[in-house]
Parts: C-alpha cells; sequence; structure tokens
C-alpha cells in the first residue's frame, strides 16, 4: 500500500516475507522482469519514503532477490 509501502495483509514492510516467497513463485522462470518490476517499485518508493536512505531501500526492494543459475 502506498505511498507507506506496507502490506496490505499483515501491515509489514513491502514486499515482505510472504510477497517475496510470492514473488519468486510468480516470477520463477524470468528473474530479469522481476528486477524490472522491482525496480520500477524501487523508483516510486523513492520518491514516496524521501527521508529512508537510498540504500536501505535497495536492499528492501531488490537486495533479497536470488542471484546467479537457478538449481532444480
Amino acid at each position: 500500500m502506498t505511498p507507506d509501502w506496507t502490506c496490505g495483509s499483515c501491515g509489514e514492510d513491502w514486499p515482505c516475507v510472504t510477497k517475496r516467497g510470492q514473488l519468486l513463485n510468480e516470477y520463477q522462470v524470468d528473474r530479469a522482469s522481476l528486477s524490472v518490476y522491482l525496480g520500477s517499485c524501487l523508483a516510486a518508493a523513492t520518491q514516496d519514503l524521501r527521508t529512508a536512505a537510498d540504500s536501505t531501500l535497495q536492499h528492501r526492494f531488490i537486495g533479497w532477490v536470488p542471484r546467479g543459475p537457478r538449481t532444480f
């Protein structure tokens, strides 16, 4: 939920642990698109959450996405 960027279900900072799992599942074969989506959310959140440190927002929005090849 903007402009606070909190989860509409649990009230935690978005993306919460549950939403992260949902996003990974939804974008499981296309992590590049997930990164683009989260990057656009980061850009919008930067405008809404002006007092938050950029590094904190970067970690919150995209720092949790697994890197490297996927293993099945």
